[in-house]
């Protein structure tokens, strides 16, 4: 999380021009309140790490009031795009011009250390210059409080610009704003004076982005901020999102969040960067058209290079002819040879066929839960649980967050017992069980290989490395050792892992998690074709509208089923809550 404001040429910084850029930092919080026109414009930009190009000759435009999603494969710059942005890498060549002034905000995954705050002040810390006069504020009126303080008219003066300032800045507003993201993000009234440190690293991510909202910058960054998200969550922050009226560029791999919010579409791929003018659906459209299009265009060239070619070969050894080969041969040298990006890689697979079971799959009677609590009372999860999942059910879980959805996949899993009721696994069912904490059952010191090797005993090696190929480990991939994997790594390692073995009924707990777009489509498609059952917990919707069948939904305690897909359970909830209001 950071506000910035790099009001200078990037290429152009030297160490000076940084001293003077921290200083703007601090001067800029006190112009949060100007809203100065917001345009960021990277021209002919090119960067490098080594042999390896980035991209080149790229320009990236953002213009007031722009709501642009940043596409792209994994690992072709779109982080990149952000940190030039910042001022925290700079260009091999081309410029970053950034109108003076600008304040922006810049959410990415790596939120830092925080501590010393409760979860209310490190989001009011946000607000920058109104968070500091605030503090100065309860500074002096705290020493008014005392009877031996003296306040005269230099006092009483100072005292009275600070405050002038703090209500300009809107600051008596600030801390009800601060209260409603928290809020809206999911962490609730009782957690807002907690110590920073007592949260987990998801919801310590959910208060980053909380303190970014609350400076309400004139350009705001954010890179992936769904991922630590439930779907209320994740619905109220479209909202913001949608709201807001400064520009925005971000990236997700929530491929509906994105479409609902962004009206630009900026793709970092092929070693350049190419904007579309629409939507993320639009870009997917426009870029198969443009890709024809290259491919035509390459079609043409290739044949008509062929003719030249063919023409220098057949007349190259004749002096009558000498004047027109050279001319041919230097016209083909000039042209510039089109180039045709390669697809994307996306992960390739196809489940095992698998053993039919029976047609009850799962039987749940009367079922409860309740977890030990560390002063020796217990948490009640849900209760009376009852329902039947059958065979060939394609069925989202749902509910708001703690409802218990992870707690009941791990139930019907048997990797935790009930604490009343029953829950029966049907006949000939083969089980397995994906978890957004999976990827810790890996073993940092193994290899990928190792890893694969140890659940597929029986495999020949050349089974497990095609395996791991499809789940674009090629090569001297595998032999990659766990504890330098990315995230999206390591769940693409558990997926091949849990595809080793043929199973009927998968229980997957937020398996897109870390997952980029194409590589969830390419799972979605396998689960759709997928013979067996399914059970899921996902905040993806794009992914959910596109393979369920059944809805369950854990609601204060109980289960309620929807006999539908994901829009049908989407209306009649709907329906539900207008008749109960």
């Amino acid at each position: 999380m950071r506000g910035l404001v790099p009001p200078v040429n990037h290429r152009a910084s030297s160490a000076g021009t940084k001293l003077r850029l921290i200083k703007l930092r601090i001067l800029t919080y006190g112009m949060c309140s100007l809203r100065i026109t917001a345009m960021i414009n990277l021209a002919n930009v090119k960067v490098a790490y080594g042999n390896r190009t980035l991209f080149e000759n790229a320009n990236f435009l953002v213009r007031p009031g722009d709501k642009i999603g940043l596409v792209g494969p994994n690992g072709a710059g779109k982080t990149t795009v952000f940190r030039l942005i910042t001022g925290e890498e700079k260009p091999d060549d081309g410029e970053v011009n950034i109108n003076a002034g600008l304040v922006i905000g810049y959410f990415s995954q790596d939120v830092g250390e925080m501590s010393g705050r409760s979860a209310l002040e490190e989001v009011l810390a946000g607000a920058g210059r109104v968070y500091e006069i605030g503090r100065r504020l309860h500074d002096i009126e705290h020493q008014m409080a005392d009877p031996d303080c003296v306040m005269d008219e230099a006092f009483m003066n100072r005292y009275g610009k600070l405050q002038e300032e703090f209500i300009h800045l809107n600051g008596y507003e600030k801390e009800a704003e601060a209260q409603t993201i928290l809020n809206g993000l999911g962490i609730a009234p009782d957690r807002w004076e907690d110590p920073v440190e007592n949260f987990s690293g998801g919801w310590k991510m959910r208060i980053a982005l909380a303190r970014i909202l609350l400076l309400n910058p004139d350009v705001l960054l954010i890179d992936e901020p769904t991922n630590h998200l439930d779907i209320e969550s994740i619905l109220w922050l479209e909202t913001w999102l949608k709201d807001f009226k400064g520009s925005l560029v971000m990236t997700s791999h929530d491929r509906e969040f994105m479409t609902r919010i962004c009206s630009r579409t900026i793709e970092v791929a092929g070693e350049t960067i190419t904007t579309y003018s629409g939507d993320y659906e639009f870009y997917l459209r426009e870029r198969l058209i443009r890709r024809e299009q290259l491919l035509a265009a390459q079609r043409r060239q290739q044949a008509m290079l062929a003719k030249e070619e063919e023409f220098i070969a057949r007349f190259a050894a004749r002096a009558s002819h000498a004047a027109q080969v050279q001319s041919r041969v230097k016209n083909i040298d000039k042209i510039e040879r089109i180039v045709v990006p390669p697809d994307p890689k996306v992960i390739k697979f196809r489940f095992v066929p698998p053993k039919r079971s029976g047609d009850i799959v799962v039987e749940m009677n009367d079922l409860a839960k309740e977890w030990p609590l560390p002063d020796g009372r217990m948490l009640p999860v849900f209760h009376g649980v009852t329902g039947k999942v059958i065979r060939t059910n394609k069925i989202a879980l749902t509910g708001v967050n703690g409802a218990g959805k992870s707690t009941l996949l791990k139930v019907v899993s048997e990797l935790t017992d009930p604490t009343a009721g029953t829950c029966k696994l049907g006949a000939s069912v083969q089980l397995g069980y994906f978890s957004q904490y999976s990827c810790d059952a890996l073993r940092p010191e193994r290899t990928i290989f190792e890893e694969l090797q140890e659940r597929l005993p029986m495999a020949n090696a050349g089974t497990i490395k095609n395996l791991l190929g499809a789940f674009l480990f090629s090569g001297d991939d595998s032999d990659k050792k766990v504890s330098i994997l990315s995230g999206g790594e390591k769940t693409r390692v558990m997926l091949a892992c849990l595809l080793a073995q043929p199973v009927n009924f998968l229980i997957l707990d937020e398996p897109t998690n870390h997952l980029d777009i194409a590589s969830r489509e390419v799972l979605l498609e396998a689960l759709q074709e997928f013979d067996g059952t399914i059970m899921i917990v996902s905040h993806d919707r794009y992914f959910l509208r596109h393979l369920v069948n059944r809805v369950f939904e854990v609601d204060h305690g109980h289960l309620r089923t929807f006999d539908g897909d994901y829009d049908y359970y989407l209306s009649k909830s709907a329906e539900l809550r207008q008749s109960s209001s």
